[in-house]
């Protein structure tokens, strides 16, 4: 199909997402669809999934890889911030497990064109619904200084922030900067000599921080979390990958404060992530930042 990606914690998803018996699973972030076909493949003819993904592109590879398990498949265009109002124009009202995978896709960051990285030179534009209004080129170009490098500090923790959007903004008093080559130069050109040859590329901090800006990834997380939830039936699980401490946090703390109090009606399974396996970090580094974090929903004579 032109395409690869390779899902992270495959065989750990597979463990926690059902707990009894298979039934409807929700994908809010179906992608390219490696974890939904494991899902479906797996948990056989009685299980359905709905997949969620804003990025067109996606559901349209989805579509095709999926095609094979017919009326067992809905996918739906579409931000997991609005996760309720989907289900509810599809006359779905719970589901028995859910799963959120909040790392981007590797055809999304090998892909020029979509400018999530700076390994090739292509257009600054890094947003995953590509009909939304504001691209990394628009914040570069027009962010004061200090909302840049709050940005870069607090979503990409880069200690280099104030720096890096100094030099972004006294670049663009020449000429807009709207390529990731051009903002990757930036950036090296920026921070300290030491700082250009460490672990990491010096760009990822300040390239992921835009990425999260650019698709409000931080600010969506926590009421789409409890949105999800609020769909499971008793007994059903929810299963989130992140990639970002940022983001595991957040899942962390939504997941700790449904489970605690006389309201509570979350039972949170894993004290501590899931990590891959040194195997699997071994064949897709790209697994080795993921995070998976696992929850229950309370029966309603628990809850009440």
């Amino acid at each position: 199909m032109g395409l690869s990606h390779q899902q992270v914690l495959n065989k750990e998803i597979l463990q926690w997402l059902i707990y009894e018996k298979p039934g409807m699973i929700l994908d809010c972030t179906v992608g390219y669809g490696g974890h939904a076909e494991t899902i479906l493949d797996s948990f056989g003819p009685a299980t359905k999934l709905i997949g969620l993904d804003q990025d067109s592109r996606a559901i349209a590879f989805s579509q095709e890889r999926l095609k094979r398990f017919g009326e067992r498949v809905v996918l739906i265009r579409g931000n997991f911030e609005h996760v309720k109002h989907h289900l509810e124009k599809i006359g779905v009202s719970k589901v028995s497990g859910v799963l959120f995978d909040l790392g981007v896709s590797s055809p999304q960051l090998d892909d020029p064109a979509r400018g999530f990285s700076f390994t090739q030179d292509g257009p600054l534009d890094m947003r995953m619904d590509q009909t939304a209004e504001m691209a990394a080129a628009d914040f570069v170009n027009r962010c004061a200084e200090q909302e840049l490098a709050d940005i870069i500090f607090q979503y990409g923790e880069e200690r280099y922030s104030r720096r890096i959007a100094r030099a972004i903004v006294r670049e663009r008093e020449h000429r807009p900067i709207d390529t990731t080559g051009a903002l990757a130069s930036l950036v090296t050109g920026a921070v300290p000599f030491a700082y250009r040859h460490g672990r990491i590329h010096c760009a990822t901090k300040t390239f992921q921080a835009l990425r999260i800006a650019v698709n409000r990834e931080l600010e969506r997380l926590e009421p789409s979390l409890r949105d999800a939830v609020e769909l499971l039936a008793p007994m059903g699980r929810i299963c989130v990958i992140s990639f970002h401490s940022l983001e595991d946090r957040i899942v962390k703390h939504t997941f700790r404060s449904l489970a605690q109090g006389l309201a509570a009606y979350l039972s949170v399974l894993t004290k501590k992530p899931i990590l891959p396996s040194e195997q699997e970090c071994r064949e897709n580094p790209r697994a080795r930042s993921a995070k998976l974090r696992v929850a229950e929903r309370l029966s309603e004579r628990m809850a009440a």
